[in-house]
């Protein structure tokens, strides 16, 4: 396969203005609208290479994608969301440049790049704090709303939720829990506040975080989803006191790719197979990225 030159995010920091919104304007006519819900691909793909919340760390975000680009024809990329706001002290204004850069790959591997939306890709129909992305636009290239709009409008282009072939469910935080789940692909296509929050913002009840926003989704609830769309394990993002736990019996597994949240268990990705059945978060290998400074946890 022939590789696409990609800008690295140190060269998009560097853009001017009018350059900027070139890239903007390429985008717009390039990145795929994704639907509520997809499938991720199965072989010739074998692997994807699956990304927590990385939050502007875009030296995360570049090295878990190294992993891609070994060998884009047998693996795919997969982002679980929330990529803007909260950037390291080492990434100023890196919202800007790790939303950029993984559009560039999306655009540039339409169908191995798969960028699923978090509860801060949609801040403009649910806010969410902290959100430093218009101020981080207007630091690179001056005050201009509609640079900032049209960088939401890309984001928003992802969809809510995957399935993969052997057996996966991936998506930012949870689900859907309006019975019947069978339903829950009509349920994301047709946008409505219930599906969308479900999914983008509901914590697991075996974090001991409290957002006081939605209930907590449960084992209960889990193992019922789960069997009624076909699928045996849940790998989410969101909660990052549960990074590289395994909870519920080996059905959920939650991982985090921002060195914002390194302490709690690292930053990770996941490898998750695709040429073969997934039948718990044991059939998904964890990787601690070279980014991680150090390192006061237990290896997954």
């Amino acid at each position: 396969m022939e590789i696409p030159s990609v800008r690295p995010p140190e060269e998009l920091l560097r853009l001017r203005p009018e350059e900027a919104d070139e890239l903007i304007d390429r985008l717009e006519a390039e990145v795929p609208v994704a639907s509520g819900s997809f499938d991720l691909p199965g072989p010739p793909a074998v692997e994807a290479i699956v990304i927590g919340d990385t939050h502007g760390d875009w030296r995360s975000t570049q090295a878990a994608a190294r992993r891609f680009l070994e060998n884009p024809g047998e693996k795919c990329f997969v982002g679980l969301g929330d990529y803007i706001d909260r950037p390291p002290e080492d990434c100023p204004n890196g919202s800007v440049a790790n939303l950029l850069y993984l559009l560039s790959l999306r655009a540039a591997y339409p169908d191995r790049v798969f960028l699923i939306q978090g509860n801060h890709e949609t801040s403009r129909r649910f806010p969410v704090l902290p959100h430093s992305l218009p101020e981080e636009v207007d630091d690179l290239w001056g005050p201009e709303e509609d640079r900032y709009s049209r960088l939401m409008g890309l984001a928003e282009r992802g969809g809510y939720a995957a399935l993969s072939p052997g057996g996966a469910y991936l998506a930012h935080a949870g689900f859907p829990t309006e019975a019947p789940a069978r339903e829950w692909r009509a349920r994301l296509a047709e946008g409505a506040d219930g599906p969308v929050l479900d999914v983008v913002w509901r914590s697991a009840d075996a974090s001991r975080i409290d957002r006081g926003f939605l209930p907590s989704f449960t084992e209960r609830e889990l193992e019922s989803f789960l069997g009624e769309v076909g699928a045996s394990v849940f790998l989410r993002g969101h909660d990052p006191d549960l990074t590289g736990r395994s909870s519920y019996h080996h059905r959920c597994l939650t991982i985090h790719t921002s060195r914002l949240y390194e302490l709690y268990g690292g930053v990770l990705i996941a490898r998750l197979p695709l040429d073969r059945a997934v039948r718990s978060s044991e059939d998904i290998r964890l990787e601690h990225l070279e980014t991680e400074g150090r390192r006061s946890y237990p290896e997954p």
